[in-house]
């Protein structure tokens, strides 16, 4: 893609630099897109999708990981808009038949396990989901688990806990997957979106997960099912065609579907997340960090950044976007390089001083 005459060197520059720093790293693959509203977004792809494997499209899905939280926090926002949850829902509601006895659990709601703020060890418990425990004996475990602070008083970031959402929606006769793709994925017209690992599977065409076997060496690797068990928190799948549609909801242009006031309740700093601001390529620029639900709150050099990485066996993912510069950007790649930690915090340092020349 070549810069237009309206300034866009920087992008270009800048698009550049990420497919070195691929190189360098020997990343097999990767689809970007930078979206400005009321302009063309401009989508980048390098690589395969495996070594024999065919060039890296747009349309190539890419699991999401802990993206997938992001779609979360969405469409729970959404049942509540309709009446069917509450915020304020209990523990004791999703997951009915499995008691949750640590102490303050009875006050353990749905806001804090979309907010991260449930007050459990950070990752209880992904150690099972890893080694490919069921949902409902992962649930147990946690059942029994003593938080090491109120619900609502401490960031305490979580997968498994995701899981009672899941077990929710199956009580209720219906799925995530299937609630997903009513509620977001075909009203918004992400075509080749899905939720699962059969979702990803059944992709036309889609990306396979690199594990790293040395440093910036990978191999192609099959797709675990562990994570798939707990969806809401890493089971989506997207294009990058499909994430531009999403950051296009999140900009307000599809308001019947994503309500703006939506996205605001979703990214409303919720829970302070101190470490984020020591994150390696990140620190020089953040001023301030916060949990909301579902998306992390970050001030960049002043100015506020919504974002969610998402990191699985054989995939990386970033999503961002600046709702007082009405832009956003994601990136999706086939490997678990940590490469991905610069590009996106690169991106936007580059997009604010271009924003700022531009005055």
């Amino acid at each position: 893609m070549t810069a237009s005459a309206s300034g866009e060197e920087w992008l270009s520059d800048y698009a550049r630099h990420v497919r070195q720093q691929a190189i360098k790293y020997q990343v097999p693959g990767y689809a970007f897109v930078y979206y400005q509203q009321g302009e063309t977004p401009k989508v980048y792809v390098y690589g395969k999708t495996h070594r024999n494997g065919k060039a890296v499209t747009a349309d190539t899905v890419f699991r999401l990981a802990s993206v997938s939280k992001s779609f979360t926090a969405l469409l729970m926002a959404k049942l509540v808009e309709e009446g069917k949850l509450s915020w304020d829902t209990p523990i004791g509601t999703l997951v009915s038949d499995i008691p949750f006895t640590g102490q303050g659990m009875d006050q353990l709601a749905l806001k804090h396990i979309v907010g991260q703020s449930s007050g459990f060890m950070p990752n209880a418990y992904d150690n099972l989901i890893e080694a490919d425990y069921p949902l409902n004996k992962v649930l147990q475990q946690l059942s029994r688990l003593e938080p090491i602070c109120a619900p609502g008083d401490c960031y305490t970031y979580q997968n498994a806990l995701f899981g009672a959402i899941e077990y929710y929606l199956v009580g209720e006769g219906t799925s995530y997957h299937r609630q997903i793709h009513d509620q977001l994925f075909v009203p918004l017209g992400m075509n080749t979106a899905s939720a699962g690992k059969g979702g990803l599977l059944a992709s036309k065409e889609w990306a396979r997960p690199h594990i790293a076997i040395a440093r910036n060496k990978w191999r192609e690797g099959a797709v675990e099912s562990n994570y798939y068990r707990f969806t809401p928190a890493a089971g989506v799948n997207a294009s990058i065609t499909d994430m531009t549609i999403y950051l296009q909801a999140l900009l307000g242009e599809f308001p019947t579907i994503v309500p703006p006031e939506i996205v605001d309740t979703i990214t409303t700093p919720r829970v302070t997340t101190t470490r984020e601001t020591y994150r390696r390529g990140w620190r020089e620029h953040l001023n301030d960090a916060h949990y909301g639900r579902g998306w992390r709150i970050y001030n960049f050099d002043g100015h506020t950044i919504n974002y969610h990485g998402g990191w699985v066996k054989g995939y990386r993912a970033d999503v961002s976007f600046a709702p007082d510069f009405r832009s956003g950007y994601v990136m999706l790649m086939n490997a678990e390089s940590n490469m991905i930690n610069t590009t996106t915090a690169e991106f936007w340092e580059r997009y604010f001083e271009h924003a700022a020349e531009k005055k």
